[in-house]
């Protein structure tokens, strides 16, 4: 958890004080889009490559270097200051953030009896949450311009090797390897299929440029720190909320609602242009609640069709989808942001949510809703910076002792 928590507070300084130096430094909306886009296509490639890495050296041993490689990508992003420099060492961080997630989630999954892993998984996001805004917050005590928040996020990346390398407690469980069946996964849910990836582009697109645009309509530097970070908590507090209302309900109904609520925000960004700090705040925490509690109803209704033994295989092919949305998103909407102006990242965003519900509709009209007793439990997912298949192992209340079919069991090497 303490290493966890060093890692997202670093994390936050990573993902903020990039577009907001770059866009002092004149780096165009395409560019600072691309940032999103590298951080995506190296976290899916950690996401899949990272049980490999952890079979060959160990948990500890991987965890060090993955936060040790993290610490050069900021470094190195202070002293080579150019677009593209700077979007490949995203990429390689975010491949690092995927590593380093998988093998706390793994660590945890040990330490924790069945009954409680699902409030272990509860404290680790909001654990992570917490860091992740800190991190955020600390851009309000200094000057973006200079050297001071790069060293600093290298300082807590190398500190959070610290814990665990520090700790003489057993080897974690082997990580999981899933072999995912896209094929299967459209059939079993079209709609969560279509909607996650859509969500990706959203998310992705407002989570990279949300301070871009915070810059560009006049806003301080505190005001697009609290513009970052406030979604993401107006996220978090909303997902229990709409959990249990999907629990009682048709859950592609309240899907339908919350992207309604999300295309609303997206709307009045357009339509009020606000450039005062109440109004964008106040719409940053509506559009954030929206789509940040998105991501988790999609994988229980996914989840509500699935056969038993089957949420990592589910879970999995979502992420891996929405993974794909979020190698889009952002360059798409840094594209339309350069080409027709600053409010182009709510024209992309607002079209993936008419999509969302649109086709949510048509499915509604094509298919029963699942009937309460066969629903799953719903499970608080933080999606997008740390949801992996090892979270989708770590929230299973009742998680089986053997591997299932499609599953293999990558063991660690014996010096761990």
């Amino acid at each position: 958890m303490l290493g966890s928590a060093f890692l997202l507070f670093a994390g936050g300084i990573n993902s903020l004080i990039l577009p907001v130096r770059g866009n002092l430094e004149g780096f165009s909306s395409m560019s600072l889009g691309l940032l999103g886009t590298g951080w995506a296509l190296g976290y899916v490639a950690g996401c899949i490559l990272s049980a490999t890495v952890v079979a060959r050296v160990g948990h500890i041993r991987a965890f060090g270097v993955l936060c040790s490689i993290a610490a050069v990508s900021m470094l190195g992003s202070a002293i080579l200051i150019t677009p593209w420099t700077w979007i490949i060492l995203r990429g390689l961080c975010g491949f690092c953030f995927a590593g380093t997630a998988m093998i706390v989630e793994s660590w945890l999954s040990e330490r924790t009896e069945p009954g409680a892993r699902g409030r272990v998984f509860g404290v680790y996001t909001m654990v992570n949450l917490g860091a992740s805004t800190a991190g955020y917050m600390m851009l309000t005590l200094g000057d973006p311009s200079g050297f001071f928040f790069f060293a600093l996020a290298a300082i807590f990346y190398c500190l959070a090797l610290v814990p665990t390398a520090l700790s003489n407690t057993s080897t974690p469980t082997p990580m999981v390897s899933v072999k995912l069946n896209m094929h299967a996964l459209w059939h079993n849910s079209p709609v969560a299929v279509f909607a996650v990836f859509w969500v990706g582009v959203s998310n992705a697109a407002f989570g990279t440029l949300a301070a871009v645009y915070a810059q560009n309509v006049g806003l301080t530097l505190t005001a697009v720190a609290f513009f970052t970070s406030i979604p993401i908590l107006a996220g978090a507090v909303i997902q229990m909320p709409v959990g249990l209302l999907s629990d009682k309900m048709d859950r592609r109904k309240v899907l339908l609602g919350i992207a309604a609520l999300a295309l609303l925000a997206d709307l009045a960004f357009i339509l009020l242009a606000p450039e005062g700090r109440t109004l964008n705040l106040a719409l940053a925490a509506l559009l954030g609640g929206s789509i940040y509690a998105m991501y988790p109803v999609i994988v229980a209704h996914a989840n509500d069709h699935a056969e038993p033994g089957t949420a990592i295989q589910i879970s999995g092919g979502l992420l891996l989808t929405f993974g794909v949305g979020s190698i889009i998103g952002p360059t798409v909407a840094g594209w339309a942001m350069s080409e027709v102006g600053i409010r182009a990242l709510f024209y992309v965003t607002s079209a993936a949510h008419g999509f969302v519900i649109l086709y949510t509709l048509w499915r509604i009209s094509r298919r029963e809703a699942v009937a309460d007793d066969d629903k799953s439990t719903f499970q608080p997912i933080n999606a997008g910076r740390t949801s992996n298949l090892q979270t989708a192992k770590l929230s299973q209340n009742e998680q089986p002792e053997t591997p299932q079919d499609g599953d293999k069991v990558v063991p660690p090497d014996a010096a761990h």
